[in-house]
């Protein structure tokens, strides 16, 4: 049995549980700028202490002791430290040369902690998630008010930048590519094209998941599709779960999931923030709190898929993991 057929049998047996955010837990760590750069960039022309990708290569025991955390409070699948590692993303830094090393590297952490915690907990079954982010820029608006029809970049440009990222999570051992945290579908239709190449090219199978972000209460992305938009634009890729995460809380994001899962037979996930930001940009909401929001998803059967995104913590997952075990999965043979 190929990965994408096990974890498509582990989801009609159970709720599948992700794991909670990388900068939250980064944030514990007092890294300040020399702890970012490390022996090997202390050098660097420019400021670096923010890039948390770069953390993979100068402290990868931190890195690989977050993925390890969250394996322990009960995640099933473990995200690469990977969210911002392309060459467009990374010229924030001038780091474009590093992208494909970051993303081999950041899978590789997160395969090393996998197979640890397998090892120490036998007949358990661990994935890593290769992540892909959105990048800092967007195929569908102009970034210019004065010229609408001017865009950063191009659909191409993307798509080779995405390659490479894609190529790196792979090579470094990633089970499963997770597109995220999409607001411009155009960006996330780049990644996917990307993924179909470099699959036909290297005559593989991957498993992938997408992930869109619904940026306010008007119930749609960035670039202005609704749940029921964004879900047709993508699910004719070969999908194995579609849902959202970041930007709202738990109990803001729970109409737009049962919006897909009323339309879809793809299995639907979710990994809310824990919350909405305070005044300082801080997550207040417990585990306990947020896991009472979750828990409206499981009592009304819409989710295959549960995590945290900004503001969570291997607390919330515990919490999330330990209640998501008391409920079957959603059924995904009612759509179309």
């Amino acid at each position: 049995m190929n990965t994408t057929e096990t974890i498509k049998s582990l989801l009609k047996e159970r709720i599948l549980v992700l794991d909670g955010a990388m900068g939250t837990m980064i944030q514990r760590y007092p890294f300040d700028e020399a702890a970012f750069r490390g022996d090997r960039f202390k050098d660097w022309p420019s400021p670096v202490k923010g890039n948390n990708d770069l953390l993979s290569l100068t402290q990868p025991d931190a890195i690989r002791t977050i993925h390890y955390q969250y394996l322990e409070a009960g995640a099933d699948i473990i995200e690469t430290n990977t969210f911002s590692s392309t060459t467009v993303a990374m010229a924030d830094y001038g780091m474009e040369a590093l992208a494909y090393e970051l993303n081999v590297e950041g899978a590789k952490l997160a395969k090393e902690a996998c197979t640890a915690y397998m090892e120490a907990h036998p007949g358990s079954i661990k994935f890593v998630a290769g992540a892909i982010g959105p990048t800092n820029k967007t195929t569908s608006i102009s970034p210019d008010i004065n010229n609408p029809a001017f865009r950063a970049i191009t659909f191409n440009e993307l798509k080779e930048a995405y390659t490479e990222q894609i190529e790196g999570l792979i090579d470094g051992g990633s089970d499963i590519l997770l597109v995220e945290t999409v607001f411009d579908t155009l960006n996330a239709k780049a990644a996917l094209f990307a993924i179909e190449e470099v699959k036909e090219a290297r005559g593989i199978d991957i498993p992938v998941m997408v992930s869109g972000t619904i940026t306010d209460a008007s119930g749609r992305t960035l670039s202005g599709q609704t749940p029921e938009a964004f879900l047709v634009s993508l699910e004719h890729f070969p999908l194995i779960s579609i849902g959202f995460n970041c930007a709202l809380g738990a109990r803001q994001l729970a109409p737009y999931l049962e919006i897909l899962s009323q339309n879809t037979d793809i299995a639907i996930s979710a990994y809310p923030n824990a919350g909405l930001p305070n005044a300082f940009g801080q997550y207040d909401e417990t585990p306990e709190l947020m896991a009472a929001q979750v828990h409206d998803y499981l009592e009304k059967g819409i989710i295959n898929i549960i995590g945290g995104c900004c503001g969570t913590t291997p607390e919330h997952i515990r919490a999330l993991a330990d209640l998501a075990a008391r409920y079957a999965p959603r059924k995904t043979e009612a759509a179309h």
